[in-house]
């Protein structure tokens, strides 16, 4: 007997097949059956979304493709994950199956029956049982939770959510998720948790805590990671253990939002701010997003977390008044430090009264020298990696630009090359200028590396305690690429070996560094007048976190009888955003950017899209989108019920993208805004068709691909 299914397969992007595919089935197979389905010449993985009618229109039954058969041994996906990844692929504007096949295991494509039959063997099993008792109180790891801790958590417990957590750095935000999971496994034995970090770099430190508290109770098992950064097989057993219930609690990255977990009760979004829970890639979701939307069809509670809140989260968690009836989540409060350590004092230098070219203004150095001599340490922060942004020849003007982007290739003098940080590209630094032949070419600008080797130069002859020279190491990208480099050198830290720490937004957030007590931005001014709107809301983020490093061990500080510090170099000390950071105050900083942005109709205010569009050159690029922008205008205004929708949407005109090539690839793009969140939603879906129209045109016949940003962080 031949049964009817829809099976969503993986096609190719902005395809006009985005929607599951009929297939025929020997057997009735339940909605998010996991099966090998014939594609073309290929057989590949599918997911049964729904029973079909019949054969697809204008099709004979024989002549629709029977499936190879289902992956026995695991069970079917929930319908709350089939909801979720049909709502993102909607909202984002992508095909239901790209979407759903991306949110498995790679390796569920590549293994045969036999193979995986083996594996889900080996990883078979239940957590452990963890008999009678409160967890809290058996396990000695859990720290007693100060009043205001004890708050939070009575209203997260009493209210249903979301909730956003808005807790000072060092506040303690990482034992209230504890104690959150710790009650919720206590009350179900067969609820899960879900905590998603920003960074693939956090991920140990925060499983190492995880599995510290719950692992004596609750078995080596029950906590898992996942993210990008596991190799295939990791990502397969860490997700069958998820998937089957074996695993209590999932740590993960951005990609963990979409992670099987049929018992779901429960999702923490640490640092809920991070631009880097929005995917840059193919389907460019947004994982805090998504989190609360799971948490609605999960029956879940939410909870985000951070210091320096997102805008749009701190809009969204705004009390009631008189005229507003506030927003849609709880907002929780965690002001003050644990144990009564204080927060860093700000100190601004004026860096207009500094001798020209002064990378280290005397104060900052005598503050760093001042530290060494008392056994503490010390952070510098530069978000800028490399030795030099650029190598330039004065006498000709020539510069380092990529001959493959619009971008300077950056001087990186451990290894002496020229590397672009958009393509790779890399050379050797020339001996000479290409242009003129001058031997005299030298770095403009500094980066981590140059700043590394200027501050050993300034501190050279300065000793420890003991006599020893000062030691200065330096984290970023070039130094923590080796497998294992980066738990070294973070254990150096942790450990004392270190002095002074330098470095990028790698180090400014998440880090529990409990001997530095002073913290420094060198150069954070760029950020001020960037045309960026989400600039100033970023940097102040970014220094905030960082200045959360400071100060962190109050016994510490109080020995040393001197407060930690944050010094902030900067040609604007008056600025706004610096008399908000001297004073800690996020919400009067927040305030003031949610004022200007409702004066401008910005998010969270308004709602946006971006259209890339990357071509081989600017006006192919360009020409594709301001057609798709006419297309747009013409028919969609015509359509039936179409009217309404277009008078609330804007569509501003193409424009080449800051970078604008890369890879020999022109970029350009186009911002789509609305008032109204469902008619930006409306027009994007119809948008779709004659956006694929308009590439079929010969006008456009070098155009490479186009993709739909919806929400975007940057513009």
């Amino acid at each position: 007997m031949n049964h009817w299914i829809s099976v969503a397969v993986q096609t190719p992007a902005h395809s006009s097949v985005s929607g599951p595919l009929t297939y025929r089935s020997e057997l009735p197979l339940p909605p998010g059956t996991l099966v090998r389905a014939p594609l073309g010449s290929r057989e590949v993985l599918g997911i049964v979304w729904s029973p079909a009618d019949g054969p697809p229109d204008g099709r004979a039954a024989e002549a629709t493709r029977t499936i190879a058969g289902a992956l026995e041994g695991i069970e079917p996906l929930s319908a709350p994950w089939l909801e979720l990844v049909a709502f993102a692929a909607g909202y984002y504007q992508r095909a239901l199956g790209e979407l759903a096949l991306a949110a498995l295991p790679p390796q569920l494509r590549e293994l045969s029956s036999t193979q995986l039959a083996r594996r889900l063997k080996a990883g078979a099993g239940k957590p452990r049982d963890a008999g009678a008792g409160n967890a809290i109180e058996k396990n000695p790891d859990f720290i007693a939770l100060s009043d205001q801790q004890t708050l939070a958590l009575a209203e997260f417990d009493s209210k249903p959510g979301p909730f956003l957590l808005f807790g000072a750095t060092g506040s303690g935000k990482t034992e209230v998720y504890l104690h959150a999971v710790a009650a919720l496994l206590e009350r179900d034995p067969g609820a899960q948790a879900l905590v998603m970090v920003p960074e693939i770099n956090l991920t140990p430190q925060l499983e190492a805590r995880f599995n510290a508290r719950f692992a004596p109770r609750y078995g080596d098992r029950a906590v898992v990671s996942l993210h990008s950064g596991m190799t295939h097989p990791q990502r397969l057993k860490s997700w069958l253990a998820a998937h089957s219930g074996a695993a209590r609690i999932v740590l993960g990255t951005r990609m963990a939002v979409f992670a099987s977990m049929p018992g779901l009760k429960l999702i923490v979004v640490d640092e809920e701010h991070d631009p880097s829970y929005k995917q840059q890639e193919g389907a460019r979701y947004s994982a805090r997003d998504l989190a609360v939307y799971r948490g609605r069809l999960d029956g879940a509670k939410v909870l985000l977390g951070s210091a320096t809140p997102s805008l749009e989260s701190w809009h969204h968690s705004r009390p009631a008044t008189v005229d507003d009836p506030g927003g849609r989540y709880t907002r929780l409060v965690m002001p003050g430090r644990i144990g009564d350590a204080g927060f860093p004092k700000v100190r601004r230098v004026d860096m207009n009264h500094q001798p020209m070219r002064t990378v280290f203004s005397a104060p900052l150095l005598d503050a760093i020298r001042a530290r060494v001599a008392r056994g503490e340490q010390s952070m510098v922060f530069l978000n800028r990696r490399g030795y030099a942004p650029v190598l330039h020849c004065a006498d000709c003007g020539w510069k380092s630009e990529c001959p493959h982007c619009s971008a300077f290739r950056v001087f990186h003098k451990i290894d002496r090359t020229l590397r672009c940080h958009h393509c790779g590209f890399t050379e050797r630094v020339p001996r000479a200028c290409p242009a003129c032949g001058n031997i005299d070419i030298a770095p403009l600008g500094r980066g981590t590396e140059r700043l590394e080797e200027h501050l050993a130069e300034l501190l050279e002859g300065d000793t420890r305690p003991d006599g020893t020279p000062i030691r200065i190491v330096r984290i970023d990208a070039d130094t923590t690429k080796l497998k294992g480099a980066l738990e070294t050198q973070l254990a150096q830290v942790h450990s004392g070996e270190v002095d002074v720490l330098v470095g990028t937004q790698m180090i400014a957030k998440g880090h529990d560094f409990r001997r530095i007590t002073l913290v420094a931005a060198v150069n954070p001014d760029g950020a001020l007048f960037s045309s960026d709107f989400r600039a100033p809301e970023r940097l102040f983020s970014l220094l905030m976190q960082s200045a959360g490093r400071a100060g962190r061990d109050a016994a510490l500080v109080a020995a040393s009888d001197s407060a930690s510090e944050m010094w902030i170099q900067t040609f604007h000390p008056a600025h706004p955003l610096f008399e908000a950071l001297k004073k800690h105050d996020y919400p009067a900083f927040a305030a003031r950017e949610l004022q200007e942005r409702q004066a401008a109709a910005m998010p969270p205010f308004s709602f946006q899209a971006l259209v890339r569009a990357e071509a081989r050159t600017q006006e192919v690029a360009q020409g594709f989108l301001n057609a798709a922008s006419t297309g747009a205008q013409d028919t969609l205004a015509a359509r039936e019920g179409f009217e309404e929708v277009m008078a609330r949407i804007t569509l501003y005109g193409a424009v080449p993208m800051t970078v604008q090539r890369v890879a020999n690839v022109e970029r350009a793009q186009m911002l789509v805004e609305s008032g109204s969140r469902a008619a930006l939603q409306r027009f994007l879906a119809a948008w779709q068709e004659i956006l694929r129209q308009t590439r079929t045109d010969p006008a456009h016949k070098g155009l490479i691909r186009w993709a739909i940003d919806v929400d975007p962080l940057t513009i």
